[in-house]
């Protein structure tokens, strides 16, 4: 293990922040999303606010007034890091200004300059599924080839506010789930018409596909931008790791296995870590009948903007089969076959820290880069007793077994570089809304309508992730 291994936790700026219209700050598109629940999707509403909806991301866990308490709370834990996000509009309001809004700068300097008193290591996300929603309404988001310039413009402020408080940076947060009709709106800002479910958007193949080749340039030259403007900097890309196994030994099966870990893991990685598209990526568009643009200067930023870590999310794996006739289970982003030999969370996804350990293992061998687990951890229903306790121990269990299998694989070989849990603090599910699905290791006393004193509290799990920390994860 790495001497300066990067123990931390981590949240999203839409997911915790809150103030949604204090300090100058624009609505985003995840401003504009309802609540929900998993039998009930979150709704789409770009341009209109509707009164008979609640919109959890605008108060979120409230870390916009919480910041100094939650931080102090980070550092009681021994966090090393904290890996979190800047939100674009409170920067950019619309995503269109010319000159930054210094309030946000000045928000972010001071949760940097508390961040680095106490001793922990910001790594930021510059987009976390929060993109304007003015450029939603007017661009179609990514599918506009005019929103690289904007981003990169949002890009050079970021860099040259902050490259002497933040080293480690992420251009989009799992930008792999463009490769999904669900990364339509929370990941390429596009709202096809007819568009409404969460969960069941209108899905455009040629224009997600090209709207996401435009993310990728636009994250190549920030790469480039960055080492420019300081050269110590250190840009990664931000992968959703959905690994699946073949449900059988069936050589359809393998095949079928083989091709997706091309089309939704490698797909983006391979972009971002060699330069180019994968050798499959051409028989892929054609069977979706996908023709990309492609400019040569493409071709060449992609090769010029080579990253410098992978991060990645990691949460469950699911099986794959050639015939049709199996039960389906969920998962982060992506649905699959159930494996008989796994067991499920309360939102039914699988839990399997070994395909953590083969997840690290085939990374590493692929790319030779280090890599940042930046997500994992397990959404439950958690309860405040009336002593201000919360017990977790599921929580705790999932935890150790994933530690566990991340020190296996840094004994394989992997160059793992840190872990930071989801999440910090609990937060708004990015897939359903809910407070209910709580995942950090502080309790916020807030319903899934912002009901609540916002009083923070320690889990027990909290304790227990203190001692893995001052132990370098020698007691878990």
């Amino acid at each position: 293990m790495r001497k300066n291994f990067l123990w931390g936790a981590a949240t999203a700026a839409n997911q915790v922040e809150g103030g949604f219209d204090e300090g100058g700050k624009g609505l985003s598109c995840a401003d504009m999303l309802s609540n929900g629940t998993k039998e009930h999707p979150r709704q789409i509403t770009p341009q209109t606010t509707e009164e008979s909806l609640y919109y959890p991301n605008r108060i979120a866990s409230d870390f916009y007034h919480h910041y100094e308490e939650d931080i102090a709370l980070m550092a009681e834990m021994g966090l090393k890091c904290y890996r979190m996000s800047i939100a674009w509009t409170r920067i950019f309001p619309t995503g269109e200004e010319t000159e930054p809004n210094e309030e946000g700068l000045a928000f972010y300097d001071r949760v940097f300059d508390l961040l680095k008193k106490n001793g922990i290591e910001p790594m930021v996300t510059i987009s976390h599924y929060e993109m304007p929603i003015y450029l939603v309404n007017h661009y179609n988001g990514w599918a506009s080839r005019k929103v690289i310039d904007l981003f990169l413009n949002y890009c050079k402020v970021l860099f040259e506010r902050f490259h002497t408080k933040v080293t480690y940076w992420m251009t989009f947060n799992e930008i792999n789930c463009g490769t999904l009709a669900l990364g339509n709106y929370m990941s390429l800002g596009i709202v096809n018409a007819g568009t409404r479910s969460f969960t069941q958007q209108v899905d455009d193949k040629q224009l997600r596909y090209q709207a996401l080749h435009h993310q990728m340039v636009a994250s190549a030259k920030a790469v480039q931008l960055a080492h420019t403007i300081d050269p110590s900097l250190q840009v990664g890309c931000m992968i959703a790791m959905m690994p699946t196994y073949p449900l059988t030994c069936h050589p359809k099966d393998l095949l079928k296995c083989q091709k997706q870990w091309q089309e939704i893991n490698y797909y983006c990685t391979d972009v971002m870590v060699r330069g180019a598209y994968g050798a499959y990526a051409d028989k892929m568009w054609k069977e979706m009948d996908v023709q990309l643009e492609i400019l040569p200067e493409d071709q060449q930023d992609l090769m010029l903007g080579r990253v410098d870590y992978i991060a990645i999310s990691y949460y469950q794996t699911n099986c794959v089969s050639h015939e049709d006739d199996h039960s389906m289970i969920g998962g982060n982003l992506l649905a699959g076959v159930a494996n008989p030999y796994l067991k499920a969370s309360e939102w039914g996804w699988q839990i399997d820290p070994d395909g953590l350990r083969y997840t690290l293992k085939e990374l590493y061998d692929r790319y030779q880069l280090p890599i940042m687990i930046v997500e994992n951890g397990l959404g439950a229903f958690d309860k405040l007793e009336t002593d201000g306790s919360v017990h977790d121990p599921y929580r705790i269990d999932y935890l150790r077994q994933h530690i566990q299998a991340m020190l296996a694989a840094i004994e394989d070989g992997a160059d793992v570089m840190g872990y930071t849990p989801w999440s910090a603090i609990d937060i708004v599910s990015a897939s359903t809304g809910e407070m209910a699905k709580r995942y950090g290791f502080i309790y916020v006393d807030s319903d899934d309508y912002g009901n609540g004193s916002f009083m923070r509290y320690r889990k027990d799990s909290f304790y227990w992730y203190k001692t893995v920390i001052a132990s370098n994860g020698r007691e878990c």
